[in-house]
């Protein structure tokens, strides 16, 4: 099915908003390099922050659609999957489309935690959180919720170093360090 003009545009912001951030991107260079008037924009959004919560809506869902089903690719066991979700950040670093995650860019953009893209970075880590939370469950690990924890800042360390680029492996580290957290967390 041929997407709609409104997710057209979504589609096509993102990749401008991931590539140039969001206060440095106006409504006119959206409306530019999307090849659309911002009459047409704002006919589909009452605001450019309205556009950027749709952005982060389908970021958060095909980001998560993809990262679920690549580790379910690679390990069927939970607690493999929670191993292995570090060789798929891997793959996602060596992409030339990597760019660091969204959602800790509009965080830093949007740092007041009442506004609405704020809280949308968030809802977006939470899901993460409890989807690492359910696999560690399903592991029979130790403290799951604590060990999700623990994944989710090596994950988004991993990224941002990776971002940075300052080391040439931060996916494989990270993954060393959730081995031994892992270990830890197995129940005797």
């Amino acid at each position: 099915m041929r997407p709609s003009k409104r997710e057209k545009l979504i589609q096509n912001a993102l990749l401008v908003f991931y590539r140039d951030g969001f206060h440095a991107t106006g409504m006119d260079k959206i409306a530019e390099e999307v090849g659309v008037s911002k009459t047409s924009i704002y006919n589909h959004f009452r605001s450019k922050e309205d556009l950027i919560l749709a952005v982060l809506r389908l970021r958060d869902e095909n980001f998560r659609r993809w990262l679920y089903r690549r580790i379910e690719q690679l390990a069927t066991d939970p607690r493999d999957q929670l191993i292995v979700l570090f060789d798929v950040l891997d793959e996602w670093f060596c992409t030339p489309e990597f760019k660091g995650c969204l959602f800790i860019k509009a965080s830093s953009e949007y740092q007041n935690s009442e506004h609405a893209i704020h809280r949308q970075s968030a809802d977006h880590k939470r899901l993460l959180f409890r989807h690492f939370a359910t696999l560690a469950k399903a592991a029979d690990l130790d403290k799951p919720e604590q060990l999700a924890s623990q994944l989710m800042m090596l994950k988004d360390g991993a990224i941002v170093t990776a971002h940075l680029g300052y080391t040439k492996t931060p996916a494989t580290d990270a993954k060393q360090i959730a081995i031994a957290v892992i270990a830890m967390a197995t129940r005797h």
